[in-house]
C-alpha cells in the first residue's frame, strides 16, 4: 500500500435530537471525516473525537495537529503492505489513540475496497446480523425517562442503555424497572462518581442489571478493583481501556467483568482485534460502544462486532435516531426484533453520499505524497 493522498474535513451536523450525559447535552455532531487514497483507490474513515476534551483528553483540534505534524506524514513517508502495518508504524508518537484510529481505520477500509469485499471480511469477522442496543440520554425526569425506554423497547432493540449522573440515578433505574422488570437493562456512570458513592451502586446491585459502566475515574483501575469486589452486577470499562494491555491490567486486578470496545478509543482495528483475542480468551464478553455516529462511523462499528467476541449488543442503533439526513445510502436500520444487517458491499459497504458531505464540511485540508 503506497498511500498517495490523506484529505481531513471538519463535518457538522444537525442532530435531529439532542443526547444529553454527565457531560452535557448535545444537538449537533461535530467531527472529523478522513479520506486515504492508494493505488487508485479511496477508503474513509471518521474521528470519534470531540470539540472538548470531556470524554477522553484528545479533541478535535488535537486530533488535526497530531495528524498533520505527525501521523500523515509517517504515512505518507514509506509503503505498507498491510494496514496493521500502520499501527508499529505510529508506535513512536505516544497516546493520541483517536488520531492514530482515523488514519489506521481508514487504510483497512480501503484494503477492504481494494479487495472488494467487506470490511468485516478482512477482520475475520462473517456476514448476516448483530443484535441492537441503544443508548438514552439523560431525561427531564423518571416519567420521561420510561416513556424514552418504552418507545426504545417497542421499537425492537435488545439492550437498553440509560444515562446517570449523580442526584439521578437510583431513582430512574427503580422506576424503569418497576415498569420493565426482566429488561435487559444497563447504567452508564461516564465516570461521575467515586468510592464514597458505593451506597448508590449497592442499590444498583438489586436491579439484575446487566452491567454498571465506567462508574468511576475515567483513568482508573484500581477503584473499580474495590468496587467490583462488593456487587454481583458486573462492572464494564469504557474510558479506562486504552490499550490492550491496560484491559490485561484491568482484568488482572478484576477490575471489571465486561469490556466496551471503541476502536477510536483503543487506537485502531488493529488493536480491537488485540483486545478481542484477549476477552475471547480470558472468557470476557464484548460489546461495541458508540459515540453518536454518523452512518459511516456506524458501519465501521457494525463490521466489527461480526467478530465472535462480540457477544452482547452494542450502542449501534438507527441512523433516523439521531440524523434526519445521515452520511450513508442506505442509513443504517434495525429490524423489529432488533437487529441490523451486515453489508455485503466493499469496504463499510454502503455508498455515501457526497452532497450531504459537503453541505455538511466546514473546512478541509490535503496533503500528497
Amino acid at each position: 500500500m503506497r498511500i498517495e493522498r490523506v484529505e481531513l474535513r471538519y463535518l457538522s451536523l444537525p442532530m435531529g435530537q439532542g443526547f444529553e450525559t454527565s457531560f452535557g447535552r448535545t444537538t449537533r455532531k461535530d467531527f472529523l471525516l478522513l479520506a486515504l487514497s492508494a493505488d487508485g483507490v479511496t477508503g474513509y474513515a471518521e474521528c470519534v473525537a470531540d470539540e472538548n476534551p470531556y470524554y477522553l483528553p484528545e479533541t478535535i483540534g488535537t486530533v488535526h495537529h497530531i495528524l498533520r505534524e505527525f501521523l500523515v506524514p509517517l504515512a505518507l513517508s514509506r509503503n505498507f503492505d498491510h494496514p496493521r502495518d500502520l499501527a508499529a508504524a505510529f508506535a513512536p508518537v505516544r497516546g493520541h489513540e483517536m488520531a492514530k484510529a482515523t488514519l489506521e481505520m481508514a487504510a483497512w477500509e480501503l484494503q477492504a475496497r481494494r479487495d472488494g469485499r467487506p470490511l468485516y471480511a478482512l477482520l475475520g469477522g462473517r456476514g448476516g446480523t448483530i443484535a441492537a442496543g441503544v443508548s438514552i440520554g439523560l431525561q427531564s425526569d423518571a416519567a420521561a425517562l420510561v416513556d424514552a425506554v418504552a418507545r426504545e423497547a417497542a421499537a425492537g432493540y435488545r439492550r437498553i442503555k440509560v444515562k446517570i449522573k449523580p442526584g439521578h440515578d437510583r431513582d430512574l433505574v427503580e422506576a424503569v424497572r418497576a415498569r420493565f422488570p426482566d429488561l435487559p437493562l444497563m447504567v452508564d456512570a461516564n465516570n461521575a462518581y467515586t468510592l464514597a458513592d458505593r451506597p448508590v451502586f449497592e442499590a444498583l446491585d438489586r436491579h439484575g442489571l446487566t452491567m454498571i459502566e465506567q462508574p468511576l475515574a475515567w483513568d482508573d483501575i484500581v477503584d473499580h478493583a474495590t468496587l467490583q469486589r462488593g456487587l454481583r452486577t458486573p462492572l464494564c470499562l469504557d474510558e479506562s481501556i486504552r490499550s490492550t494491555a491496560l484491559a490485561r491490567h484491568a482484568l488482572d486486578l478484576e477490575a471489571c467483568r465486561i469490556v466496551n470496545v471503541k476502536v477510536g478509543r483503543i487506537g485502531g482495528f488493529t488493536e480491537a482485534l488485540a483486545l478481542h483475542e484477549l476477552c475471547v480468551a480470558r472468557g470476557v464478553p464484548l460489546w461495541c460502544g458508540g459515540m453518536v455516529e454518523s452512518g459511516i462511523g456506524r458501519l465501521a462499528n457494525v463490521h466489527l462486532q461480526t467478530l465472535p467476541g462480540f457477544t452482547l449488543p452494542g450502542d449501534t442503533s438507527a441512523s433516523a435516531r439521531y440524523f434526519a439526513e445521515d452520511l450513508v445510502d442506505p442509513p443504517v436500520t434495525v429490524t423489529p426484533d432488533g437487529a441490523i444487517a451486515v453489508p455485503e458491499g466493499p469496504g463499510i459497504g454502503h455508498a455515501i453520499l457526497w452532497d450531504r458531505v459537503e453541505r455538511a464540511t466546514k473546512w478541509r485540508e490535503a496533503w500528497t505524497r
